[in-house]
């Protein structure tokens, strides 16, 4: 039964659960850009290249076999790609500049006051420390 306190150990992990969340919110945001590329992009890119499909007709027979070289389906993955690649770093992007503005703030508020016998923080206005117990001659600043 060792392996299953390990196993328990390993999911119980924070980031194994991030990961997770990380998994289901992936799949929900491709939903979103794969609707945004099929729904808005695509027509918009049909509008301008003169109607049908993205690529449609850029395709090349394969003998008598009724198979195509299918050139307009790898363009427009490549166009999806690039579009999912570009919501993602500004997502990513947008993330990180928040969370700098967060870690700035926090580097701005004051240092928390140590004992000087044992170098733990104290609270401010503290006159004993609360982990050796040594008085101050004043309240922690």
């Amino acid at each position: 039964m060792k392996w299953v306190d390990e196993f328990k150990a390993f999911i119980s992990r924070g980031n194994v659960m991030d990961m997770a969340v990380g998994i289901i919110i992936g799949g929900a945001f491709t939903a979103i850009v794969t609707s945004l590329v099929e729904k808005i992009v695509n027509p918009l890119i049909t509008l301008v290249s003169g109607g049908g499909q993205v690529g449609e007709g850029w395709r090349i027979p394969v003998g008598d076999s009724g198979q195509f070289v299918d050139f307009g389906a790898f363009i427009s993955a490549i166009i999806n790609f690039l579009l999912i690649a570009f919501v993602v770093f500004w997502l990513v992007k947008t993330i990180n500049g928040i969370k700098d503005k967060m870690s700035k703030k926090a580097e701005d508020a004051p240092p928390a006051p140590t004992c000087p016998a044992c170098l733990e923080e104290v609270k401010v206005g503290a006159t004993r420390c609360p982990h050796c117990t040594q008085a101050f001659d004043k309240a922690a600043e």
